[in-house]
């Protein structure tokens, strides 16, 4: 049986693969769905889905005494005072490095976190986080759990940040694999999603639990856009912030 859905103009704006960045404001809010990351640091809070995540990883690898949460949601208001302290603190050209303006930040979309390693002096913008010991362990572990390293070395022209290796961001699974086995920042991604059409070709991707296909679905941007799905398929639609969807669909092929 074949269900019909209709997905609004305002759907782009939402779900776990939204671009934000300096030419990419934020347009939604997940205030709602925010919870602490971390019962011993009530005030850093994420997206409930980004938390349980982040709580499987470190149950995986048991680091949670090693690496400490940093900084996560960040409403516009305190976003605006971190970039002005920062400017007079630290100057123009560390600033527009390392901290992004009201509503082109990741941390206001509640699924991004600042980690670091759990010294006495942490320093709030650019925390220590190595490629080496638990850090390395945490990040190769997070990609199975849907995070990546958002802002890496080499891709500062495309994400117009500089590389910051503490900061991790939850896209969902099995897309941070797809990425990390590509070498794609976020933007690249969505950008390569688009050869991925709703009625052409889908990436496929298999493994013990069973099989994805993944699409792009271009949005109507004067109505409603539809689309169409078998009543027996898991899927999810996410928004990508800026003209489509990227829908992700899943079977169990065990049974």
């Amino acid at each position: 049986m074949i269900n019909t859905i209709g997905l609004p103009k305002e759907k782009i704006y939402t779900g776990n693969l939204i671009l934000v960045n300096g030419a990419s404001p934020l347009r939604s809010s997940k205030e709602n769905e925010l919870q602490p990351v971390d019962s011993r640091y009530p005030h850093i809070l994420m997206g409930r889905e980004a938390v349980n995540a982040l709580h499987l990883v470190w149950q995986k690898i048991g680091c949670k005494d090693e690496i400490v949460p940093v900084s996560g949601y960040r409403a516009a208001a305190e976003q605006t005072e971190i970039y002005d302290n920062s400017l007079q603190e630290n100057g123009k050209e560390f600033t527009e490095k390392f901290v992004a303006l009201p509503y082109h930040s990741e941390h206001q979309t509640g699924l991004a976190i600042d980690l670091g390693l759990n010294k006495g002096d942490i320093d709030f913008i650019c925390p220590e986080f190595p490629y080496e010991g638990i850090c390395n362990e945490f990040r190769k572990t997070a990609l199975q759990y849907g995070f990546i390293e958002r802002y890496p070395k080499g891709k500062e022209r495309i994400t117009g940040i500089g590389h910051e290796p503490w900061h991790f961001r939850y896209v969902g699974h099995p897309h941070s694999e797809i990425m990390y086995n590509h070498g794609f920042v976020l933007e690249e991604y969505l950008e390569y999603m688009k050869q991925f059409l709703y009625n052409e070709t889908h990436v496929k991707i298999k493994n013990v639990s069973g099989e994805w296909e993944i699409f792009y679905l271009p949005a109507n941007l004067t109505g409603e856009t539809t689309l169409t799905m078998r009543n027996d398929v898991i899927y999810l639609v996410s928004g990508n912030n800026v003209d489509g969807f990227i829908v992700t669909m899943w079977r169990n092929t065990s049974e």
